[in-house]
């Protein structure tokens, strides 16, 4: 395979993104065998950007395994930090996994009754059906106002106001005092 040449710009942000993983393959003693090499494999395709930790080699033999995975998978060398190795390779787009195509009536009516940005489930499921639950009353949607400390239709309960120390003081105003 190719290697996979990436710029500046896209290093930086990758690097970012990956300091906060955890190594997702370690490399031991017996350095890339085949099975290790099958394992990036599969990291990389379910992650895209992953971690390797490599154990027990020198600088120089680090270099050499980085530029192999990148030479061997066509994924591109983000960043070597000491025995951890940062390698990316984005997701191949299947053909069949695109979007349909947008001049059918059916994907234009699917576009039109889906919000942006939200994925709409398909209720089905009728009251009277039987054997079957009801299905629930919707939340409200995040963001909405929310009664606090109520039902919608009873009122809210009266806040005392004051600060702290102010309504600790009308405490004690109230009590009698030792004379």
């Amino acid at each position: 395979m190719t290697k996979l040449e990436i710029t500046p710009a896209q290093r930086r942000a990758l690097r970012a993104q990956a300091h906060a993983l955890n190594p997702v393959v370690l490399v031991g003693d017996r350095g890339l065998a085949p099975s290790v090499l099958g394992e990036i494999e599969r990291s990389l395709q379910a992650h895209e950007l992953i971690k390797v930790r490599i154990s027990g080699a020198e600088r120089d033999v680090r270099e050499t395994m980085l530029a192999h995975l990148c030479d061997t998978l066509g994924c591109a060398a983000v960043d070597h930090l000491g025995k951890i190795l940062i390698l990316y390779r984005p997701r191949a787009t299947p053909a069949a996994a695109q979007a349909p195509d947008d001049r059918t009536p059916v994907a234009a009516s699917r576009r039109a009754t889906q919000r942006p940005g939200r994925v709409q489930q398909a209720r089905t499921v009728a009251a009277d059906a039987p054997g079957r639950p009801a299905p629930r009353p919707r939340q409200p949607a995040h963001g909405t106002r929310r009664p606090i400390g109520g039902t919608a239709t009873a009122p809210r309960p009266r806040r005392r106001v004051g600060s702290a120390l102010s309504l600790r003081a009308g405490r004690r105003s109230s009590r009698t005092t030792r004379s």
